[in-house]
């Protein structure tokens, strides 16, 4: 007789064990051991009958081809994507609530591609998704909407229907009847999910689905979720701003380096051409602690303002805080100024911005910084047509930033009059449009240099 399998599950990162535990060996957490049923011994003979009849081959034997990506309708979701989608690919996308997951979802349904997509809601009814499509005002009439969260339903509609694109909101909401475990938890998201790569792989057609993220904005579930999908995509932004970053953490098919940007209106999510003109001040004048930076998203170089404000400490200890970049790196940058050049930080209460709400981890903004903590620091505005790249080590010397010469043309293109980078960058011989490029080795150099352009 087919007889059920139970383990136990860790609720917190997935783990499993044939008995149960009172601390979990992966995460260390205590008493998240669950019962699950897992199914019965005939349907694991059945998968690993199935498994069998798979014979390994000569990698010289295996042939390949280029493969044909199938254009979602929106530019910036297939550069992060590497060109398009894959057929039989499964991608994951992730976001905070309410930073435009699901109207990215539905804006790729809707496009006119000629795609017949199956659009799966496990959260909202088909008169809520039909409100939405009505305010992004795009109209496709191959798109199919169905509301089911049972995952043997899903799949028996997507063999009937024979989509070109099936798009899944969202993966905590389906459950499968071979597991005994409530929606959304780790033993139903890591079986559902390992499910819907497996017919994805068999059938060809890409499948797009929707995950939650936790409070530590990691996606929720088990961390083999993002193993078993192809591609994992992030939704960042800031709830007080409108800009979007798309941006890939993994693809098995291209490179992680691309990011889409985007702008959120009532009417949807925007394609941002040009990110610059969004990412700086458009002021006449000058204020102090203000200064651009050039830097590089993948292949895609953009200039953004970097804002710092360093005031008289009123308490004993200094203050420290930076919006969209890491405090322990600008405690690094501010600790080689007082070290390399003599500026007493230790006194100064020190706050760091990026416009636009970006989060940023570009060391070639090293220079940028600095360069902001200075102006502030010496209350002395610094030219809004000079631009800063360039990294910054311990012993004060200053680094080229990687893309040099593509962040040098960016700022020339812009119109800007002035960049400094480091010494050692790549020379350029031609450009189409004229920049003055000034290059230092060192902090004490660079801030000499910026205090006597005043």
């Amino acid at each position: 007789m087919a007889t059920e399998k139970k383990a136990y599950v860790c609720s917190k990162c997935g783990y499993d064990s044939l008995k149960w535990l009172g601390k979990c060996p992966s995460c260390g957490e205590w008493n998240t051991f669950e019962e699950v049923k897992l199914g019965t011994k005939s349907h694991r003979n059945a998968s690993r009958a199935e498994s069998a009849m798979v014979r390994p081959q000569k990698i010289g034997d295996i042939r390949t081809g280029q493969t044909l990506r199938i254009d979602t309708g929106n530019r910036e979701l297939n550069r992060v994507l590497g060109g398009g989608l894959v057929p039989g690919s499964l991608v994951l996308l992730g976001g905070e609530p309410g930073i435009g997951k699901s109207t990215l979802s539905l804006q790729m349904a809707l496009a006119a591609n000629s795609l017949r997509t199956l659009y799966v809601s496990g959260e909202e009814s088909a008169e809520q998704i039909r409100m939405r499509a009505d305010r992004i005002g795009i109209n496709n009439a191959e798109c199919t909407i169905y509301t089911e969260t049972l995952l043997e339903n899903i799949i028996a509609e997507i063999d009937r229907e024979q989509p070109s694109l099936v798009i899944i909101d969202s993966i905590q909401t389906i459950y499968t009847q071979n597991v005994e475990s409530s929606a959304g938890s780790v033993v139903q998201i890591r079986e559902t999910a390992a499910t819907l790569l497996k017919y994805a792989k068999q059938s060809g057609i890409p499948i797009f689905i929707i995950g939650h993220i936790t409070k530590e904005g990691i996606i929720a579930g088990p961390k083999i979720l993002e193993h078993i999908v192809d591609v994992v995509l992030q939704f960042e932004g800031d709830a007080n701003n409108t800009c979007r970053i798309l941006r890939g953490i993994k693809n098995r098919f291209g490179a992680i380096f691309e990011i889409g940007i985007f702008d959120m209106h009532e009417n949807g999510l925007h394609i941002i051409d040009n990110p610059s003109q969004i990412l700086l001040s458009h002021f006449d004048e000058t204020l102090s602690g203000t200064v651009v930076g050039a830097t590089v998203d993948g292949i895609r170089p953009y200039l953004l303002e970097v804002q710092a404000l360093a005031s008289q400490a009123a308490y004993g200890t200094p203050q420290r805080n930076a919006t969209g970049y890491d405090t322990r790196r600008m405690n690094m940058l501010l600790a080689v100024l007082e070290k390399r050049f003599g500026m007493k930080m230790y006194q100064r209460d020190v706050f760091l911005n990026f416009a636009g709400g970006m989060r940023v981890s570009d060391t070639g903004l090293d220079l940028a910084v600095v360069a902001a903590v200075i102006s502030s620091y010496f209350d002395s505005p610094i030219s809004s047509k000079c631009a800063f790249a360039g990294e910054i080590g311990l012993s004060g010397e200053i680094r080229p930033a990687p893309k040099s010469a593509e962040r040098i043309m960016e700022a020339a293109r812009l119109g800007f009059s002035t960049i400094m980078v480091s010494e050692f960058a790549p020379a350029i011989t031609k450009l189409k449009h004229q920049i003055e490029i000034i290059r230092v080795s060192n902090v004490a150099q660079a801030a000499r240099k910026i205090l006597e352009r005043q």
